[in-house]
């Protein structure tokens, strides 16, 4: 009788993991196997037993067998380094210095683990642990870095160096790498043949022997070289390389063969001397025999039917070659001949099928050759190649049409002689077709060529899909022409060139352009924040609206579009200019003909006037218009200036107008025309001509245009011509400066100095050098200039002797605000009076005024060291600015900087309304203080203060104040508005009617509250010191009583419905509830009632709760009583069904595991005992008291 143990599914699953899935037999507790449990062998097979032999080990061993050995990945290395052979020796403790950081360096580079200890000979023991790869690099660095290096040579012949390094170095370096050396092998230029080791002892010798080692294998091969004809090498080749690629093979020799594109003759060969000396005799004997049956003869074929010999990818020559491969056929472009050479026999068969093919090619083939223009060859070919490839299927040609860059006129047909006929019958037909269609010749100007043509050919794609039989010719962009050639059959011809003149006048309607002269400044209003402005303006006149780059200097604005369409976009730009800034228009009535007169070569008459008065915008009407209004823009007063000067020029010009041209250097023109433009003035007053000087942009520098009547213009043009030969007459003058003003022209790189030289005609004016006590001046230029020069420099010198120094002062904390932003403020002073200001340092701890005042190296006050005799009432050097210059000058210069001395004046505004005041992180302050160019002070919040002050120019004190007020009002009149839209309402209304005023997500009470604009608040559930009943809404009180009356509206609602129980069974509760509750939504929205299920747990599961108005309770009642009658008869059949069906599996698993139960086991076997209890102490004794760890003198292990 065999015993059963039985064991847990959980003891026996970690036995079972080990083993593979397929070798693990699980047997199932049911009611049929329970009787037969599988034996304990089976279940747990034994681990196979040592084999006693090899053969045995083969063997399969049971289901164990399949378990693969794992191969470690981690390695262990131990390397000794002797005590002669340490780089290290000298350390005062083990485990420190230079060592230690070399072999953290080691393992931080490789990656490996290093462990050092040392030895009793004091030799070095290293234990390296890791990936191979990293213990390889390891044990190569610490060989270089913590042993001393030996070095040796070795020579080897110059021609195994290579075999050596390998390919790409990898041999070398993986020599290297084993031997733990460095080896150096000389360049290919280098005649020597040593090569040098680097590293330890043991690593030397390890490399030389291998090196030796490739150096003697390389030593057993060969090269030899054999000189063949070039002829014979395709014999030798063979077809497709077929020969010497099998001769290779055989006999482990390198074969190389020059290509035939190379000249060469000699053939090498590479290998072991005696399988190289078979392989050179195989190609000997091949030579011999091609040599003695070899010969070369031609077939006569016209060149035009090589190819069709060929055949279509060579399948016709490949016929012979195959047959004959020794037979070598050459086919040479542009010669009557075929070429064949090879043993006579296959020579001779080779050309006799040759001449049959060619025989027969010649009979049944044709050529003919037409010249059709080569412009009409795109419609020989046709759409996609229609027409030729239609030709070519019908008459079983080939036509060949040169490509459209050679512009060759000859087209080539080939194929049957009847077919080459017929092909060139209709090609010819179809261009002598072409030839009498009428062509035509459309005048497009060139600017408009790509716009017809369209991005990557679009639009003329179009064209000619539109009129297929029309060819359309564009000249070529760089003839410049503007003829477009149309050719086609006259109808066709006619209603393309329609259409295409059409076209062109689309174009040249949108192509018109104006000019808008706008003032710079406004440039960027015109523009807009984000471009929104010039967007608009674009979309709406559907124009296209250029303006000048931003650091151009061009004012004009440039629209292009219809003509209607520009004329609107001006209108609007204009409009915002004129908004922006007091500009005034003014038109003047000039006869249309004096336009051109007027505007002068390249508009240098109009310019003049327009830079003279203030950069007014003088602009003409179109040229053809017809009219005689000039418009005029600007500020008022340049407006009327100009208006002035433009009629009197145009009385000049329509009595008796007299223009003379005079040329004078560039450097001569500021000079004449005078400081503020006053010699000029002169002229033009004593003589009333008009002169104009060349500006910037003029290419003519020299240039002067005299206007006027013919007497004005000579008498003017004698006083500049006079004026001129003086300036042309140089003159050396000098004159005496005292050398303590030397300084004020030459400073700043002489920039006084300069402008004296432009301002007076390029004079030139040298000072003497520094250090020498000279009082000459000398000047050189033309004597007007040199004299001129000489009373300025005078002037400067008066202005300088009769210069005083004055204080002004201002306390420190106000000098930022008086330079301004980048010293704009000052600079503009020292402009406008000819003054020095000089600010004092900037104090940082300024000691108390009350405090004695301590003097700096007794300049002030000398006598009193301890500084009590000083006066405490006298300003701070700090505060005291410097003003240099002429009396008159500096004394105003000193009011205009007092003048800019901040003001501070205080202000009453509401404590409650500063916070709003500053506004989020001080943006409304900051915006108030951009605005008004002020600083305003907000007290601090602790002070609880009132008063807010503010401090800035008191020009500006004024503004600000009104607008700080301003803003009060704003904020006072928001408050109010908060107060009323505070205003609170109770609604007691009865909790369970809650839920349905807020609605479904919240939907009715957020309707409510939008409709009505107002909050409403319902009481905390869970807060029970609210009253649970109250709704609270706030807002403005309209609104609220709004809010209540449509809340209690829907209680109403609420409470004239009822509430009725309905019994149904819970079984179809899922059914008419559907997915997501979507049928049971249907039913509510269908008769307008609530219906709740009870929930899991409920008393009565089949109890559902029907809320509404009475008649739509019992509507919906009947109808889900309906339902569940339905859907019950469908349960009930389930039911029935599952009786006859088989228990689902998780069913099963519900009943109690028995456990595993295996017979035959080992502890059951003998007096048929019961499986041992594992939580008894006498099956499973403890191994004794815990022994204490021992404690090594190196720590614990790690």
């Amino acid at each position: 009788m065999s015993s059963v143990a039985v064991l847990t599914q959980e003891s026996f699953a970690e036995h079972r993991s080990g083993l593979a899935q397929q070798q693990v037999k699980v047997t199932a507790l049911n009611s049929e196997e329970e009787n037969d449990p599988p034996t304990y062998k089976e279940a747990f097979p034994p681990l196979p037993e040592k084999a006693p032999c090899l053969e045995a080990t083969q063997e399969p061993a049971g289901p164990w067998c399949k378990i693969r050995p794992i191969k470690a990945s981690v390695i262990t290395q131990v390397f000794h380094v002797p005590l002669e052979e340490r780089k290290y020796k000298d350390m005062n403790q083990f485990g420190e210095g230079e060592q230690a950081k070399i072999c953290l360096d080691i393992m931080q580079k490789t990656g490996a683990h290093l462990e050092l200890s040392l030895a009793k000979d004091q030799g070095l023991s290293i234990m390296v642990s890791g990936k191979l790869e990293a213990v390889m690099k390891a044990r190569k660095e610490i060989v270089a870095r913590l042993q001393t290096q030996a070095s040796a040579t070795v020579a080897i012949p110059k021609e195994h160096h290579r075999f050596v390094i390998g390919k790409n170095g990898e041999k070398l370096q993986d020599l290297e790498l084993k031997t733990a050396t460095k080896i150096q092998i000389p360049r290919p230029d280098d005649p020597s043949n040593q090569i040098k080791i680097t590293g330890t002892k043991e690593g030397i010798e390890k490399a030389r022997h291998e090196i030796l080692l490739i150096s003697a294998e390389q030593d057993k091969r060969a090269v030899e070289r054999l000189d063949v004809e070039k002829v014979y090498h395709p014999f030798i080749a063979g077809p497709y390389n077929k020969l010497v690629s099998e001769l290779m093979q055989d006999t482990g020799t390198r074969i190389n063969i020059p290509p035939p594109s190379v000249n060469k003759t000699e053939i090498v060969f590479t290998g072991e001397k005696e399988q190289l000396a078979q392989a050179v005799a195989r190609v000997k004997k091949i030579y011999e025999e091609k040599a003695n049956s070899f010969t070369v003869s031609s077939v006569s074929a016209p060149s035009w039917l090589h190819r069709f010999i060929i055949g279509k990818k060579g399948q016709n020559l490949a016929k012979i070659t195959q047959q004959m491969p020794k037979v070598h056929i050459e086919f040479t472009e542009g010669e009557d001949k075929i070429t064949l050479e090879g043993p006579t026999e296959d020579v001779n068969v080779a050309q006799e099928q040759i001449e049959v093919m060619v025989k027969d090619l010649i009979n049944r083939m044709d050529y003919a050759e037409i010249n059709v223009d080569h412009k009409f060859h795109r419609h020989l070919i046709g759409k996609n190649g229609a027409n030729i490839n239609r030709i070519k299927d019908l008459y079983k040609v080939s036509v060949r049409i040169p490509p459209d860059n050679e512009k060759s006129n000859l087209i080539r047909i080939e194929g049957d002689p009847q077919g080459v006929q017929q092909a060139k019958k209709e090609l010819l037909e179809l261009a002598s077709r072409m030839v009498k269609k009428r062509g035509k010749d459309l005048i497009i100007e060139q600017k408009f060529h790509r716009t017809i043509i369209g991005q990557k050919g679009e639009r003329i794609r179009e064209i000619r899909e539109k009129f297929p039989e029309v060819i359309i010719n564009f000249p070529d962009p760089a003839h410049k022409s503007d003829i477009v050639q149309l050719r086609g059959p006259k109808n066709e011809v006619e209603k393309c060139t329609k259409y295409m003149q059409k076209m062109v006048a689309d174009l040249v309607e949108n192509s018109f352009s104006i000019s808008v002269p706008i003032f710079k400044q406004f440039h960027k209003n015109i523009i807009g924040k984000g471009g929104a402005n010039i967007k608009k303006i674009r979309e709406e006149s559907n124009t296209k609206i250029d303006l000048p780059a931003e650091n151009s200097n061009s004012e004009t604005i440039i629209i292009t579009g219809k003509k209607a369409n520009c004329e609107a976009a001006r209108h609007r730009i204009l409009a915002i200019q004129k908004e922006l800034a007091n500009i005034t228009e003014v038109e003047v009535s000039i006869p249309s003909k004096l336009h051109n007169s007027l505007i002068g070569a390249k508009g240098r008459f109009i310019r003049s006037i327009m830079e003279e008065c203030g950069g007014v915008h003088i602009h003409f009407p179109t040229e053809g218009s017809g009219s005689d209004t000039v418009t005029i823009r600007g500020p008022a007063q340049d407006v009327e200036k100009a208006k002035k000067q433009l009629l009197h020029l145009a009385e000049e010009k329509q009595t008796k107008s007299y223009t003379v041209d005079l040329r004078a250097k560039p450097e001569y023109h500021k000079f004449l025309i005078g400081k503020g433009g006053g010699n000029i003035r002169k002229v033009r007053d004593n003589t009333g001509a008009r002169i104009i000087f060349p500006t910037s942009d003029d290419k003519d520098q020299e240039l002067i245009t005299i206007m006027g009547t013919e007497e004005a213009v000579k008498e003017a043009q004698k006083e500049l011509e006079a004026l001129i030969k003086n300036l042309d007459n140089v003159v050396e003058d000098s004159m005496v400066v005292d050398p303590k003003h030397h300084r004020h022209f030459v400073i700043r790189r002489g920039q006084v100095l300069r402008e004296i030289a432009d301002e007076y005609g390029g004079v030139m004016v040298s000072f003497p050098r520094s250090g020498t006590q000279s009082d000459k001046v000398t000047l050189k230029g033309a004597k007007d200039c040199v004299e001129a020069a000489k009373k300025r420099i005078q002037e400067i010198i008066e202005d300088l002797e009769a210069q005083v120094t004055i204080e002004c002062t201002i306390p420190q904390k106000f000098h930022r605000s008086i330079m301004g932003p980048k010293g704009s403020r000052i600079q503009q002073i020292t402009r406008d009076y000819g003054v020095q200001i000089k600010f004092p340092d900037r104090e940082e701890n300024s000691a108390p005024v009350a405090e004695p005042v301590v003097q700096e190296n007794g300049e002030e006050g000398g006598e009193g060291k301890d500084g009590k005799d000083a006066d405490p009432s006298s300003p701070k050097k700090c505060d005291i600015i410097i003003i240099s210059g002429r009396r008159e000058k500096c004394e105003a210069a000193k009011e205009a900087l007092q003048a800019l001395v901040p003001v501070t004046i205080e202000v009453e505004v509401p404590f409650d309304l500063h916070r709003y005041i500053i506004g989020q992180k001080g943006s409304g302050i900051r915006k108030m203080m951009d605005e008004f160019e002020v600083n305003i002070q907000v007290p601090a919040p602790e002070l609880q203060s009132d008063i807010i002050t503010i401090t800035g120019l008191a020009a500006n004190l004024d503004r600000a104040k009104a607008g700080l007020l301003e803003r009060v009002k704003e904020l006072q009149a928001e408050q109010e508005d908060r107060a009323l839209r505070s205003f609170k309402l109770t609604v007691t209304v009865d909790p369970k009617y809650h839920p349905k005023i807020i609605g479904r997500k919240g939907a009715v009470i957020t309707q409510i509250r939008t409709e009505h604009e107002v909050n409403i608040q319902f009481p905390d559930k869970d807060d029970e010191s609210q009253a649970q009943d109250h709704i609270t809404i706030t807002g403005y009180e309209k609104n609220a009583e709004a809010a209540r009356d449509a809340i209690m509206k829907i209680v109403g609602e609420l409470e004239q419905m009822v509430s009725e129980d309905v019994t149904l069974d819970h079984r179809v509760h899922a059914r008419i509830i559907g997915a997501r509750g979507k049928a049971i939504r249907k039913i509510m929205d269908e008769f307008k009632v609530d219906i709740r299920f009870p929930q899991s747990g409920a008393p009565d599961p089949n109890c559902v709760t029907v809320t509404g108005l009475p008649e739509n309770v019992e509507e919906a009642i009947d109808h889900i009583l309906n339902l569940e009658e339905e859907y019950l008869a469908d349960v009930v059949d389930n039911e029935a069904m599952q009786v006859y069906m088989k228990p689902s599996s998780h069913e099963e698993s519900k009943a109690p595991s028995k456990g595993f139960v295996v017979r035959d086991a080992p502890w059951a076997t003998v007096n048929n005992e019961k499986a041992p209890d594992m939580s008894s102490s006498e099956d499973f004794p403890s191994f004794g008291a815990q022994v204490a760890p021992k404690t090594l003198p190196w720590g614990p292990k790690r």
